[in-house]
């Protein structure tokens, strides 16, 4: 469980930095972008939750 919580915060922090990337560019992030970065952090939650619960 522990490598999950780690490879999902790896992608999440990858995540992050495209859409800094874009930004940096002077591009619009998309809205769609959003949606992703709320589903890998509620991914991560649970998945934190879990294995708190499961110790």
């Amino acid at each position: 469980m522990l490598y999950f919580l780690i490879v999902v915060a790896v992608l999440l922090l990858a995540y992050a930095g495209v859409l800094v990337s874009f930004v940096r560019k002077g591009r619009k992030i998309p809205p769609q972008a959003y949606l992703v970065l709320a589903l890998l952090n509620g991914l991560i939650l649970a998945a934190i939750l879990a294995w708190a619960v499961a110790r």
